[in-house]
């Protein structure tokens, strides 16, 4: 009988497994989801019901599960360097020069630079046993259980090769990051800023089964090191990392002439907008590998491989008006309306012209058309106009000095470049307001995002703040797309709210002037909101990294009749106003650090650390600076910090150092 189970549990791996890989790895699938769903429900039984017979390679190992307090550190057997970067035709065809010199028959590869987090993968007798990010090229992190997770990555090989390892580069497919985004924005999240910064947040998660959630998948670039495989060259390399099970980096090809090389590149730029995948160059590699030998390796970089980049692509489009938002602190933040133009993979349509004197620097006029580009690939931003073609009808655009929601007269601070209603009772401010209250960071009150506040607004049940706490939670379960369940955990989040630190309060006020870290300062420091209350100018000046000017915006705020009101209806609602944090600790006592990376905790959690050991968190580097802690992906900080001798720490070797884990 157990053997006849066990062939069975084997049976639906195998088809699992096949048909797994020719969903994630040829995109090419047999059978619907529901067939492949009913298989897979089916081995999860029998595999809960004959535990003797576990297998790490098992199709079910990628749902994840398993929680790391942190990942531990993993030494790369071959370091996985970075490339050298070229710019133009004539560095490329420089650099192709420089190999030719030494291996004058050279052939070389070329393939698309995945935009994405660099892996390594390692196999024993054909297994996965174990995956690790690159961190600094010679020491990465251990983070096989999240790695299982990604459909692409062949648990079992085709064939039990003794010993492999291979490098990818993981990413996040265009799709899947935009409906990551509407999520986060639906649940009043912070978005991400790209799909790469998606993919190395997701990856970075401590629990493996929420980063399945994250649909990531990866293309295999590198032979990195083998026992039992022989090729000659790069290209046979990848066909038979293909053979083996991989999903190897498409349209790899070979050239031996520089400008049909070169053409390829151009061609494949203009056409990035249509891969599913984001790319930031395309790389250029020796054929040859034992070619690659003679032309040998610098420190950081090998010299057998280069990383053309693209330049930003800028396209013109005809700035068709200008309109005014309104932010939750009554900054008023004039967007270009644009006649819609693709740009490095996307439709542009808006973007911010951050304020009047943006607009004025560039004498921007309604009808002008515009230079607009991808700030870094990903942040539209415009250039500036193309004046031979401005109409001639075109008239300077005049900024409004009233607020476009309440009418309101709208002030500009001396020193300050930004327009803003004071008027808080201003409707445009209260769904912001409410917003950024209900946020993660803010009071965490779930099911409250963007989209339900502006359903209760709009129902009336929800006019303020205040209300929030006095809610009818019968009216908000008739509400479209409510029901009693959700009005019933909105309840309950905010009941738990109302028991959230003073930090996080005074943070969800939204004081003008006063974010996360100032929040967490003043609450530390005053203990109660009364006593901050209380603070004039001069006393909160005392404050460290409280200036004057923040410390008057924290004055006047406090002096609205608007405020008062808010405050004594939060009192009477039960909302705790208290610091509930442990005292100030002096291990970091007058000694300043800088974060840089991709931790694996948040940066607002690691800077909570510093401060609640008596460092100060800075945002740039300086001979006197104490240390940097640095992550994945870390940048010119890192670099700054290697130039002037600063103390560089993981996060993990921080720790350590200090004591404080």
């Amino acid at each position: 009988m157990a053997e006849q189970v066990k062939e069975v549990i084997e049976g639906l791996r195998a088809s699992l497994a096949y048909h797994s890989h020719r969903y994630y790895v040829l995109d090419d699938p047999e059978i619907p989801d529901y067939e492949y769903d009913r298989m897979f429900r089916r081995l999860q039984e029998l595999e809960a019901a004959h535990p003797e017979f576990d297998d790490p390679t098992s199709p079910t190992r990628r749902v994840g599960g398993a929680v790391a307090d942190r990942f531990e550190k993993h030494s790369h057997r071959v370091p996985l360097k970075s490339l050298q970067d070229v710019f133009s035709k004539e560095e490329l065809f420089d650099y192709l020069d420089s190999i030719r010199a030494v291996s004058p028959t050279a052939e070389f590869t070329l393939e698309y630079k995945i935009d994405g987090l660099s892996v390594a993968l390692e196999y024993e007798n054909g297994v996965f046993v174990r995956g690790a990010t690159r961190g600094d090229g010679v020491t990465g992190e251990d983070v096989t259980e999240n790695l299982r997770t990604v459909g692409a990555i062949p648990m079992r090989l085709s064939r039990p090769v003794p010993y492999l390892c291979v490098r990818g580069e993981v990413y996040m497919p265009k799709s899947v990051f935009h409906a990551l985004n509407a999520e986060r924005e639906e649940a009043g999240q912070p978005l991400f800023a790209n799909p790469r910064n998606a993919a190395a947040g997701s990856l970075r998660l401590l629990d493996s089964a929420e980063v399945a959630k994250r649909n990531l998948s990866i293309f295999i670039f590198n032979l990195q090191d083998s026992e039992g495989l022989e090729v000659r060259t790069h290209s046979e390399s990848i066909r038979v990392l293909s053979e083996l099970g991989f999903r190897v980096v498409p349209d790899e090809c070979v050239f031996s002439d520089y400008e049909a090389l070169f053409a390829e590149i151009l061609r494949r730029g203009d056409t990035r907008d249509t891969l599913s995948f984001d790319i930031d160059g395309a790389v250029v590699k020796l054929n040859d590998l034992a070619e690659r030998e003679k032309v040998g390796e610098l420190t950081n970089v090998p010299k057998w491989a280069c990383a053309y980049k693209y330049p930003p692509e800028v396209k013109e489009t005809i700035l068709a008006g200008i309109t005014v938002q309104v932010g939750r602190t009554g900054v008023l933040t004039p967007a270009a309306e644009l006649v819609p133009v693709r740009i490095s993979g996307s439709t542009v349509s808006r973007t911010t012209l951050h304020n009047e004197d943006f607009i004025r620097e560039r004498d921007l006029r309604i009808g002008d058309t515009v230079r607009v580009r991808k700030a870094g690939e990903i942040i539209p931003e415009i250039l500036g106009v193309v004046k031979e073609k401005r109409p001639a009808d075109a008239v300077e655009y005049v900024f409004p000095r009233t607020c476009p929601a309440c009418g309101e007269p709208a002030q500009r601070q001396e020193g300050e470049a930004a327009w803003r209603c004071v008027n808080f009772a201003c409707p445009a401010q209260q769904h912001r307001l409410i917003t950024h209250f209900c946020s993660r960071d803010a009071m965490n009150i779930d099911g409250c995002g963007p989209a339900r506040i502006e359903l209760f607004l709009q129902s009336g049940v929800l006019s303020g703040i205040s209300d929030l706490f006095a809610l009818d939670y019968e009216k908000v379960a008739s509400l479209e797309g409510m029901g009693e369940k959700s009005a019933a955990n909105l309840r309950d989040s905010l009941e738990n709210a109302k028991q959230n630190c003073l930090s996080r309060l005074v943070f969800a006020l939204g004081i003008p002037q006063v974010g996360q870290k100032a929040a967490l300062t003043l609450a530390r420091r005053f203990g109660t909101l009364d006593e901050l209350m209380a603070a004039d100018v001069e006393t909160l000046c005392t404050v460290e990294d409280i200036g004057s000017v923040s410390a008057e915006s924290i004055c006047r705020y406090f002096a609205l009749e608007s405020t008062k009101t808010l405050v004594e209806d939060l009192r009477g609602a039960g909302v705790n106003f208290n610091y509930l944090g442990a005292p100030q600790g002096d291990k970091l006592a007058g000694q300043t650090f800088v974060i840089t990376g991709t931790l694996a905790i948040s940066r607002s959690e690691a800077e909570a650390v510093l401060t609640a050991n008596g460092a100060r968190a800075a945002g740039s580097v300086s001979k006197k600076t104490s240390g940097v802690i640095a992550g994945e992906a870390a940048g010119s900080k890192l670099t700054k910090a290697r130039e002037l001798g600063v103390p560089v720490y993981s996060w993990e070797e921080f720790l350590a150092k200090f004591d404080l884990a």
